[in-house]
């Protein structure tokens, strides 16, 4: 099948972005070196839809080179880098992306995706698994199973297994201590600000920001605004978060106290209208928006729009919202997640442990055909594998346990 990308000449700007990854990927490059004579993916095809920059990238290299047919799009109309789209398919891989994509296009490369026919999935936010559910049944007879890289994606699922609709077994790399202590944590905390930070070229000291939303990525968005020096305001509808922000030294409140108070507001809640009419009305002049969850719903668009008498888009990544009374209102990204729409993502090492947890996921699913259809956790022994080969890299050694300790644990006396 061949490739739909924008300009294949970006190819070479690409390849240095995807080089650059690699060199801080060790346990991937690890892992790679373990099992590339196994060629363990060989005959399978795979389809992937992520965010298509240099990380993914390397991921989808690595595949290809343990045997896999690899097809891939991007998971965000915003988050596709062209120069990177443009080295894969020079490194004969199979893409169907473009930064900038209507939703039309967007929706189209997931089609074509998907028509590849693959054995194996890697979704990010669940939109390969509806497509193929709901355009495509047919093809799920030959789906070995995929894994799931969000949250997001993670309660799509739960609601397609409690409907019956999971017709193949999908792991939850999202739920492995690898991954969300890591990525949804240090990973978003720092992606986020990065991507705030070069977009307004605004200080952060000094400032009150707003966090909606106080999962693991909430936590970390938190920890990094904290670190920066800003005075932080958490907003949330669980009673144990909340409990454990004020607890983190953080203000809680609910987002019609905190919308007057706010100059940066982060939505990390995956629902929709957290933000709304109510709460623009109430903010002050100048203050920005920003979202880190999965889909562009956090932060309600419409409502903004109609709040105001015009938009402008004053600087890349930034529309301004003038409501009455010249009040300015700023929406990063088109609310789109603002760590890959304005910026690179996690850091190369957080997602380094993630695709690891991918490609580990993937090579079990190969060696497991019989799993049963519906949402499965990663293997503890893949979790222990990866964090053990973190520990490598970082030359660090731990303690073991001995005999006698062992026995202790497993015994039931005192």
């Amino acid at each position: 099948m061949e490739s739909s990308i924008r300009n294949i000449k970006l190819a070479p700007e690409g390849q240095k972005k995807i080089d650059w990854a690699k060199e801080s990927m060790d346990i991937l490059n690890q892992i790679l070196r373990k099992y590339k004579r196994q060629s363990p993916l060989e005959n399978y095809r795979v389809s992937i839809c992520l965010h298509l920059e240099a990380k993914t990238a390397y991921m989808a290299l690595a595949l290809s080179e343990l045997g896999a047919e690899v097809t891939i799009c991007g998971s965000n109309p915003l988050s596709t880098q062209d120069d990177v789209a443009a080295a894969l398919v020079e490194k004969g891989i199979t893409v169907h992306s473009w930064y900038g994509a209507s939703m039309a296009e967007y929706k189209e490369h997931i089609k074509t995706v998907v028509d590849s026919k693959p054995h194996l999935i890697i979704d990010d936010g669940g939109d390969l698994v509806e497509e193929i559910n709901s355009r495509k049944p047919e093809l799920i007879e030959n789906i070995l199973g995929g894994s799931e890289e969000t949250t997001t994606g993670i309660h799509r699922l739960e609601s397609l297994e409690k409907e019956n609709r999971l017709k193949f077994p999908m792991i939850a790399v999202n739920d492995a201590h690898s991954k969300y202590l890591f990525d949804n944590r240090y990973g978003t905390g720092q992606s986020v600000w990065d991507g705030i930070m070069r977009t307004t070229n605004q200080v952060v000291a000094g400032k009150t920001v707003v966090i909606v939303g106080y999962g693991w990525c909430g936590k970390g968005v938190a920890m990094r605004a904290k670190g920066l020096g800003a005075r932080v305001i958490v907003c949330e509808v669980d009673a144990i978060k909340a409990s454990e922000a004020w607890m983190d030294g953080f203000r809680v409140m609910k987002m019609e106290d905190a919308a007057a108070r706010g100059d940066i507001f982060i939505t990390v809640t995956g629902c929709c209208d957290v933000i709304r009419t109510e709460h623009f009305q109430k903010m002050k002049d100048g203050a920005i928006l920003a979202n880190a969850g999965h889909f562009d719903v956090e932060i309600n668009k419409n409502d903004l729009e109609k709040c105001s008498l015009q938009m402008e888009k004053v600087r890349k990544n930034i529309t301004q919202y003038t409501l009455p009374e010249d009040k300015n209102l700023y929406l990063l990204a088109e609310g789109r997640l603002v760590n890959l729409a304005a910026a690179d993502g996690h850091p190369v090492e957080i997602m380094d442990m993630s695709f690891s947890l991918q490609t580990l996921s993937l090579i079990h699913l190969t060696n497991n055909s019989d799993l049963e259809c519906g949402l499965h956790k990663v293997p503890d022994n893949i979790d222990q594998q990866v964090a053990r080969l973190k520990l490598e890299s970082l030359n660090l050694e731990i303690d073991q346990l001995t005999e006698e300790q062992k026995k202790y644990l497993n015994s039931s006396s005192g």
